[in-house]
């Protein structure tokens, strides 16, 4: 892979920050998008512009013709059966709030259990803990392991007869760590429980396959795979999406209706789409879909764990730096300096030009687990290179606090 040659491809690597060449390193809170994605975007304006399955004209068949070859695209990219499991949302928090209201809150009984664990993201936790209280169901957490892992061994023994859902994360936004979810569908299908899977950080990382994996619902978003923002996919089961009930209601989801209420919703996935899809950036998905499959998944995935390693080794030789996911099988660091507080050390980092995250990560059951309030989050993608990746480590060396301190003042 010509790492190179895809940063010519991105505008804004281009820019500086803070006097600095920009160094990106907050790609688990979204990415950067290549010139092929901002044209698709454009030449839907410039060239489009129509409603999608709205008009009576050659301009919104075009634009439908466009958005369902979209849909057919990101169909083949999830190896999904069908176009027709493949729903348009805003992005993933909305794809699991569909399922926890349209589907968790029918088949959720009292005294019912949602199996989860304290590594989620807000967006997989606290719809089901809503679908919970209205139901009479509780929330159970899976124990991690040392590492933060889920494993199988932790997930049997969370098992239960009234265990009805498990709902977690592929890859921990925080941790970085891969849940064995083919396996853990197998254990749970066998007891005739329903999984959720939170694709929001393995989908731009690594080759999808809801087929072999087997969840029952798949969730992710355009913007963390160099698409554009404000547009996501659901995937699910053909039976499950005709169980559930549809989030929102409006123009485009329904066949027909009467003032008294009597209501026809359309087929499925259209009854999900109420209102004006984000046309734009279904396209824009597509294009971001196409560049990342020019590049190769397997590809990607094998330079963010090289980059990551090289990074790694040269941090746990820095006695002032606590790693928190040393083992992760992905381009997550999650680390900590002794003595600074992440906000302190995020903007030092920042005024030396690179970009990361710090605080809790929108995975705020992880702070005990961790045993600390914030975290610095430094994630890798494809255009990140080893001369990035030295710089962070030039920085990160001479990070002290009255460093951090001397910024402020």
């Amino acid at each position: 892979m010509d790492v190179s040659r895809i940063r010519e491809d991105f505008p804004l690597l281009k820019q500086t920050m803070m006097g600095h060449p920009l160094i990106y390193m907050d790609n688990a809170a979204t990415t950067l998008k290549p010139r092929c994605v901002i044209d698709a975007v454009t030449d839907y304006y410039t060239r489009l512009g129509a409603n999608a399955h709205r008009g009576d004209y050659a301009l919104s068949a075009q634009v439908d013709e466009a958005f369902e070859s979209a849909r057919a695209r990101v169909a083949q990219f999830l190896n999904a059966k069908s176009s027709a499991q493949i729903v348009f949302t805003s992005g993933t928090s909305a794809s699991l709030n569909q399922v926890a209201s349209g589907y968790a809150r029918k088949i959720l009984k009292e005294g019912d259990v949602i199996l989860s664990t304290v590594a989620e993201h807000a967006s997989s936790i606290l719809p089901f803990l809503r679908a919970a209280k209205e139901t009479g169901a509780r929330m159970e957490y899976i124990e991690l392991d040392a590492d933060g892992r889920v494993t199988l061994e932790h997930v049997q023994q969370a098992l239960h007869p009234r265990v009805r859902m498990i709902v977690l994360a592929q890859v921990s936004n925080v941790l970085g760590q891969v849940a064995p979810v083919a396996d853990i569908c197998r254990i749970a299908h066998a007891q005739g429980i329903c999984v959720v899977v939170d694709g929001a950080q393995s989908t731009p990382h690594m080759r999808i396959d809801v087929q072999q994996m087997d969840c029952d619902f798949f969730a992710f978003s355009a913007h963390k795979l160099c698409g554009p923002t404000g547009v996501g996919v659901l995937y699910g089961k053909q039976e499950l999406l005709e169980q559930c009930e549809p989030l929102y209601l409006g123009g485009g989801s329904n066949a027909r209706f009467d003032a008294c209420g009597n209501l026809q919703l359309k087929e499925v996935p259209f009854r999900f789409e109420s209102g004006t899809p984000p046309i734009e950036g279904v396209l824009g998905m597509r294009a971001a879909i196409d560049y990342l499959e020019e590049h190769s998944m397997e590809a990607i995935h094998a330079h963010e764990l090289q980059l990551r390693s090289y990074i790694v080794d040269r941090m746990k030789q820095m006695d002032h730096v606590i790693l928190y996911n040393e083992n992760a099988q992905c381009g997550i660091i999650t680390f900590n300096l002794k003595n600074i507080f992440a906000q302190d050390a995020a903007s030092y980092f920042n005024a030396n030009g690179i970009a990361l995250r710090s605080g809790q990560h929108c995975a705020k059951l992880l702070v005990e687990f961790l045993q600390t309030s914030a975290t610095l989050r430094a994630s890798l993608y494809l255009y990140n290179t080893k001369e990035e990746a030295d710089r962070f480590l030039d920085v990160l060396a001479q990070c002290t606090m009255e460093r951090c301190l001397d910024i402020f003042f």
